[in-house]
């Protein structure tokens, strides 16, 4: 028997090509304290369901990932842990403005105020390299239906960067300015 006759190889190849980008998308929707369980249980299906996958498995990997964060992690424990671990990453690049990353800063801060659906759209592309068409798949929608929440996903981010970029910068207290 071949490499390519055997299922467990082929299983061990399909996981090494892909673990870290599904593990990426977990830390994404399920927070990185749940990342490690969502991917785990996404390879599990994988394996039981091997024979069913389709030829480009990273858009189905991440669709039973997307389907393990939601059962696992209803709306409110998902949204709370995935603000949390968004403003975990603007406090540390808040750390950076020093050396230069206000600009991380000022993005994350703005992902951190969109919706979950809107972050979503935006990571697939941006973090994730999906194609629209693969990431379509993985939110469950045509590629048309997907570009247009896109457009909207942009706007409101751009509006978020703007909004951030007007705000009034915090004043010293009164201790501090002596």
């Amino acid at each position: 028997m071949t490499a390519r006759d055997d299922p467990a190889a082929r299983f061990a190849a399909l996981y090494a090509a892909h673990y870290g980008q599904v593990y990426a998308y977990a830390v994404t929707r399920a927070g990185r304290d749940a990342a490690e369980d969502v991917a785990s249980e996404t390879f599990l299906v994988a394996w039981r369901r091997f024979a069913d996958l389709p030829g480009a498995a990273l858009p189905w990997l991440l669709g039973v990932a997307r389907n393990v964060a939601r059962e696992k992690y209803r709306d409110a424990a998902r949204q709370a842990s995935l603000a949390a671990e968004l403003r975990a990453w603007v406090d540390e690049a808040g750390a950076d403005v020093a050396d230069g990353v206000a600009e991380r800063a000022a993005t994350l801060a703005a992902l951190a105020a969109l919706s979950d659906s809107d972050r979503e759209l935006l990571t697939l592309l941006a973090w994730h390299g999906l194609s629209a068409r693969d990431a379509a798949r993985v939110v469950g929608c045509s590629t048309a239906t997907f570009f247009v929440r896109l457009h909207r996903a942009r706007k409101r981010l751009g509006h978020a960067l703007e909004t951030d970029r007007h705000a009034p910068l915090p004043t010293a207290s009164k201790e501090y300015s002596r």
